[in-house]
């Protein structure tokens, strides 16, 4: 997946946070998804998040941790180099790719996920390797529990 740059202003929104508008649809860009989590720079500054869109147009809210650190202030223009973070669905095997597009309800839930849940699904399946024959009853589980909405897969 590719990043995106822009220059944008930092706003405070209706609720007082600090946002920086995205003036792009992330769904377009990379696929739609109920949440995208995303990394990047913010003006050199590393930020991590999640792109909000629910009543208003795309935009990264801005933590009082991150701000603490920064010298941002609503009104700045700031330089924006955005990616989606983790494993996406274009980054994963085949069979796995297969599984969730199969099941849309576990591929929603997947995308939804932060990237150490992907990445814990995905190590555990790939954690077959010695076993090949386990891959497809792993991956038959995840999709399983991801279609149930279940984050994390259980310890036993």
């Amino acid at each position: 997946m590719t990043a995106r740059r822009f220059t944008g202003t930092a706003r405070t929104d209706g609720r007082g946070r600090v946002v920086v508008p995205v003036p792009f649809d992330p769904d377009q860009v990379w696929g739609v998804k109920d949440r995208h989590h995303i990394t990047g720079m913010i003006d050199q500054v590393r930020v991590r998040g999640v792109i909000e869109t629910s009543d208003a147009d795309p935009r990264i809210v801005l933590t009082p941790a991150w701000l603490r650190d920064t010298s941002l202030a609503p009104g700045d223009r700031v330089e924006v180099v955005l990616s989606p973070e983790g494993p996406q669905r274009a980054d994963l095997a085949e069979d796995m790719a297969a599984a969730l597009d199969a099941t849309p309800a576990a591929g929603a839930f997947f995308d939804s996920l932060a990237q150490f849940y992907r990445r814990a699904y995905l190590r555990w399946i790939d954690g077959t390797t010695r076993r090949p024959e386990l891959r497809a009853a792993r991956i038959a589980e995840v999709v399983d529990l991801l279609a149930a909405g279940v984050k994390q897969r259980p310890k036993t």
